[in-house]
């Protein structure tokens, strides 16, 4: 499968929040596509929203629109954005790709019991494994608001059902930091919108 090359776009939604998958300038601002991706969900005329970021680069919307959260994330030539009222949401887009070192990365970075797991998968599954991991780890963070600086460790996931496939399918946070919450207050969906993306958004109901 070769590299995006068309230009596509899409949206949908997922439980509260719309989500936009489109290509991307790669090595560019997400911002750039982002801006009027939301400005004309929110019938803005361009050049006017109200978006600014927090001291940690966490963007957010003011005036009107200041119940709705937003996170994107781009990865290669895709770009994954998301919005929702009273709730806090991120998203993570990742391209996939060989990963020889998923083993050694999640023992450096995540929790024991997530290594645990992946090394009891077959070798060829463990790369989608690790990533979903990633992903799913990368997206609640970004909703917090402190993104993976906060510790990758702090918050352990699991397959949510036992699965008889060389990776695991739909994953679910089992434990976390205090500081996220409690792992019932997230919800997390991840989907392939593309053969060589992987995708994930989360969120809970904006505390307050």
């Amino acid at each position: 499968m070769t590299e995006l090359r068309e230009t596509f776009s899409a949206s949908q939604r997922i439980g509260p929040l719309q989500v936009w998958w489109t290509t991307h300038p790669p090595r560019s601002s997400g911002e750039l596509t982002a801006r009027p991706l939301l400005e004309s969900w929110f019938q803005l005329a361009p050049g006017t929203l109200p978006l600014q970021r927090d001291a940690r680069g966490k963007p957010h919307l003011e005036g009107a629109l200041q119940r709705h959260d937003v996170s994107w994330s781009h990865s290669g030539q895709a770009l994954l954005l998301t919005t929702g009222p009273d709730v806090q949401v991120g998203a993570d887009i990742e391209r996939l790709r060989p990963r020889p070192r998923a083993l050694e990365l999640a023992q450096r970075y995540f929790a024991p019991e997530e290594t645990t797991a992946l090394r009891a998968l077959p070798e060829a599954g463990r790369p989608l494994a690790f990533l979903r991991l990633w992903c799913a780890k990368e997206a609640v963070l970004k909703a917090h608001g402190h993104g993976i600086s906060f510790g990758l460790q702090r918050l352990v996931f699991a397959p949510a059902a036992a699965l008889h496939t060389q990776a695991w399918g739909p994953l679910r946070l089992v434990a976390c930091d205090r500081r996220l919450g409690a792992p019932p207050d997230w919800t997390l969906h991840q989907w392939q919108p593309h053969p060589k993306y992987l995708a994930a958004v989360a969120w809970r109901a904006r505390p307050g």
